[in-house]
């Protein structure tokens, strides 16, 4: 496997311009995003090796060319969900503090996504390194990253890697599913934590996985393609089409971004609905401008329609949502959630949001919970509600009483 360094990229000649693109993409998103160094690794069966950098890589530049076992990296682990995807502080985080490469490349803070082969699987990664901190790894910079790493993808076959389709081709299969209007929506239970009845279902769209393994790659096309909002009243549509199949004492969740809510059709959509539905705001989009937002979240909570704000202590921007939406509902972060019976750390911050959302007299929902330890956990920090792998995964059918 070839192994690059900064700009100098020992690919056939006929492809040099592909992986200067590629570069390019790099030194761009390190730019963006206020980091030292991006770079661009492969997996082997046992080994991660960096094959192209940034152009710029500031004090970083030991890490071209980097090879290392697998299991001493961040990458591996956030490939395999053990990570958050950004780290903005490394040595202070309690699993990369004691991680030898932490040291070794002086690395201050972290992004990264995965870049995924054809079969959807990870094939290496598309990161950024500090050597200091980064209080703006937010959700916005996670969702910089996974952007860019679909635009990546369709160009990681210069470097040996298998790579998944061109993106024009997947901006395609976007619209062929604009055009059937056939999305599918799964359906996944929010249940009180005390009693585990079911009080709420989220919808969630999905896609054929042979070229979108997860909405997040769907989405991303979508917006490459100018047709995220398009796709987002399409799975808002679809959803709404599952209302038979949710008790009439239940609410639906439908998630939206900013962009999505400002556009007329879909307060026109959620309107008549009432307190049968409720909207979580998503962040696919930042918000420049709240009165409109406001004007429109306050029309929709005077209809009945419950609004949520989603991943609430994951960022800067979510918390913004809160105070400027005064929501009805809050959704924790899954990050804040996940590990929070042991870690006194995440309790005090779950708490802190708890006083929070009984001040504005809003739903509190813990997201991802995977353990008893967690819901015992949270109902000892007074959160109410819960949804995760615990009450029931993500499905096409609701199953009976969760517990």
């Amino acid at each position: 496997m070839n192994v690059v360094g900064q700009t100098h990229v020992p690919v056939e000649e006929d492809r040099v311009d592909e992986a200067a693109d590629v570069v390019r993409v790099l030194d761009r998103v390190r730019e963006h995003l206020g980091m030292d160094i991006a770079f661009l690794s492969a997996f082997t069966v046992d080994t991660q090796i960096v094959l192209a950098t940034s152009d710029r890589t500031g004090p970083m530049d030991m890490i071209a060319g980097d090879e290392r076992a697998l299991t001493e990296t961040y990458c591996l682990r956030v490939a395999q969900g053990s990570l958050p995807q950004a780290i903005p502080a490394a040595r202070r985080h309690p699993v990369t503090r004691e991680l030898p490469v932490t040291d070794d490349l002086g690395i201050g803070a972290y992004i990264g996504a995965p870049l995924r082969g054809p079969d959807g699987e990870p094939v290496g990664m598309l990161c950024c390194l500090n050597r200091g901190e980064n209080p703006l790894l937010d959700a916005d910079a996670v969702r910089v990253m996974n952007l860019t790493a679909a635009l990546v993808e369709d160009r990681v076959g210069v470097f040996g890697l298998p790579h998944r389709a061109a993106a024009v081709e997947r901006v395609q299969r976007i619209r062929e599913v604009l055009a059937r209007r056939d999305l599918r929506m799964a359906l996944q239970p929010i249940v009180r934590l005390d009693t585990r009845q079911m009080v709420a279902v989220e919808a969630l769209a999905r896609f054929d996985q042979r070229w979108f393994p997860n909405p997040t790659v769907a989405f991303a096309a979508a917006a490459s393609g100018g047709d995220a909002v398009d796709l987002e009243l399409l799975a808002a549509h679809c959803a709404l089409r599952r209302l038979d199949d949710v008790p009439e004492d239940v609410w639906l969740g439908i998630n939206l971004s900013a962009d999505a809510l400002l556009d007329h059709r879909a307060t026109e959509l959620l309107l008549p609905y009432g307190a049968r539905v409720g909207v979580e705001l998503t962040e696919h989009s930042p918000v420049d401008d709240y009165d409109p937002l406001v004007e429109i979240t306050d029309r929709l909570k005077d209809a009945g329609v419950r609004v949520a704000v989603d991943d609430a202590g994951a960022g800067f921007a979510s918390l913004k949502h809160v105070l400027r939406l005064r929501p009805t509902a809050i959704k924790l972060d899954i990050d804040l959630v996940r590990g929070v019976d042991d870690d006194p750390v995440r309790q005090a911050l779950v708490r802190s949001v708890e006083q929070f959302s009984g001040a504005l007299a809003a739903w509190l929902v813990a997201e991802g919970v995977e353990t008893e330890e967690e819901r015992r956990a949270l109902l000892d920090l007074g959160v109410t509600y819960g949804q995760g792998y615990l009450f029931g995964a993500p499905a096409w059918e609701l199953a009976g009483p969760v517990g």
